[in-house]
């Protein structure tokens, strides 16, 4: 090794003072500062593999506290379990023996608690079905949304095109009477043509120019189409629980006026003209035809309000007037004035009550047709509107046959015997074609809670079906809020 520096340890001269002298201050301590090195070495390294690891491990958030604050642990967020389901009530009233009546036949029913619209008791409530004469309900409900309570159908007559001829005008009034002014007749409030009459001959009279009367056209254009629907029997007409459906009219077309059930004609309209002429006198033609446009109105009479005539129709099952509301609620919705229009015009009546209509077919107003299809699921939902009386509905549920006490529901073969329980206590619609007995509405529970319901006898069944329908109900009267689906 060759020593740079002189016996003084300075270092030689140009060679770079300073750093002469820290080389030659590195050889006299080799050693010592080879172990600090080795120290300094492994600081650094150790610090290297602190920051490489901080660096690759998962980041993870660390409170910092203030140095004069002694640091406070975050606690961790523990996940909240869900709210446990609420346990549904066990129910333990069964009327289960009451359904298993063969004389129900093929079974279809439900009962909904009204104020919460829980189901309680469900037999096939969703297939829809034919529904006989509970039909009425959604007729009833659709012209009390379309047409309002308060509106009436009009009888207009008008002068006809020639000299001495004039032309009665109908306007649907199913319920227009033939029978003397003053005389009740099936239809209370109805109007009656000896009125029509009498205001035709006044104004006739006012105008010295004017011939005597002596042509009478009868316009019915009013309703379009078939005046019998295909699917009805007519054994319906016959029995007098029917008429041909017509725009013009007397008495429901009925033999007997006073009369709820009376034999019905062919021929609605000649029966009419005829009435009207024979009030007149001195008509020696009378034919068919329609008014000429802007023609002098001579006189008009008005049907009782359809507040009235859904009393009608649903206290006593009046067919006729069924149709009648059918019948003008298409043709206020513009789907059209025959059969064919009556499910669109219904259906958009029955729109605003905000209840799905899915899987409805509505072919007639009055239900004489098995090929209506309507789910007990969807009359349970309407009754919850109905007892609620929502918008007009009210005067639905006022119109309804009561157990023991109303209409179709308090004749001597319903809630009888032991089913007598429940007299005023089921609000509900009834309905009977060949293939079916039905009954849906409200009842009002023993234990205080309402009910809505609707019940379907369908098939081979026979007029037992009534008390074996009732004695369903009434056990539901009876279980109320306890009403097992079991």
């Amino acid at each position: 090794m060759i020593d740079e520096t002189d016996a003084t340890g300075a270092a030689p001269p140009g060679r770079g003072g300073a750093g002469a002298s820290a080389l030659a201050f590195i050889r006299r301590h080799r050693l010592p500062l080879a172990i600090v090195g080795g120290v300094l070495a492994f600081a650094l390294l150790g610090g290297g593999a602190v920051a490489l690891g901080a660096a690759l491990a998962p980041e993870k958030t660390v409170a910092v506290a203030a140095p004069s604050e002694t640091p406070t642990p975050t606690p961790e967020a523990r996940p909240v379990p869900e709210a446990a389901a609420a346990a549904s009530r066990v129910r333990t009233c069964s009327v289960a023996d009451r359904a298993a009546d063969p004389r129900l036949a093929n079974l279809q029913a439900q009962v909904m608690k009204a104020s919460t619209g829980e189901v309680l008791y469900d037999r096939g409530g969703t297939t829809p079905s034919r529904t006989a004469s509970v039909m009425k309900v959604l007729t009833s409900a659709a012209a009390l949304s379309v047409l309002g309570p308060d509106h009436r159908a009009a009888t207009t007559v008008v002068k006809g095109a020639e000299p001495g001829s004039i032309v009665l005008v109908g306007g649907g009034d199913v319920t227009l009477s033939r029978t003397p002014s003053g005389d009740e007749t099936a239809y209370p409030g109805a109007a009656h043509l000896d009125e029509l009459a009498r205001q035709v001959e006044e104004a006739w009279a006012a105008d010295p120019a004017n011939p005597p009367i002596t042509k009478l056209i009868l316009d019915a254009s009013y309703f379009g189409g078939e005046e019998w629907q295909p699917s009805w029997d007519l054994v319906e007409r016959e029995d007098g629980y029917m008429s041909n459906i017509t725009a013009l009219m007397v008495d429901g077309d009925r033999d007997d006026p006073y009369s709820n059930t009376s034999w019905r004609s062919d021929d609605p309209i000649g029966r009419a003209g005829q009435a009207f002429a024979d009030e007149l006198g001195g008509i020696g033609t009378i034919e068919r035809g329609t008014a000429p446009a802007g023609a002098t109105q001579l006189g008009q009479v008005l049907s009782p309000p359809v507040s009235a005539l859904v009393d009608k129709a649903l206290v006593v099952s009046d067919n006729t007037v069924a149709e009648m509301l059918a019948r003008l609620v298409a043709i206020e919705t513009g789907s059209g004035n025959d059969f064919a229009a009556i499910d669109a015009g219904v259906l958009e009546g029955l729109a605003p009550y905000g209840v799905d209509t899915a899987g409805i077919v509505v072919v007639d107003g009055s239900g004489l047709s098995d090929d209506n299809a309507v789910p007990p699921s969807y009359l349970t939902r309407l009754f919850v509107k109905i007892n609620a009386r929502e918008a007009n509905l009210g005067y639905l549920l006022d119109s309804l046959p009561v157990s023991g006490e109303r209409g179709s529901l308090a004749y001597d073969d319903r809630f009888w015997g032991d089913n007598a329980v429940a007299d005023g206590s089921v609000i509900a619609k009834t309905g009977w074609i060949n293939t079916g007995y039905t009954l849906s509405g409200v009842v009002r529970a023993e234990d205080g809670t309402d009910l809505t319901f609707a019940i379907y006898a369908l098939g081979d069944v026979t007029d037992e079906a009534k008390t074996a329908i009732d004695t369903l109900a009434t056990g539901f009267y009876l279980c109320g809020d306890n009403l097992s689906n079991q």
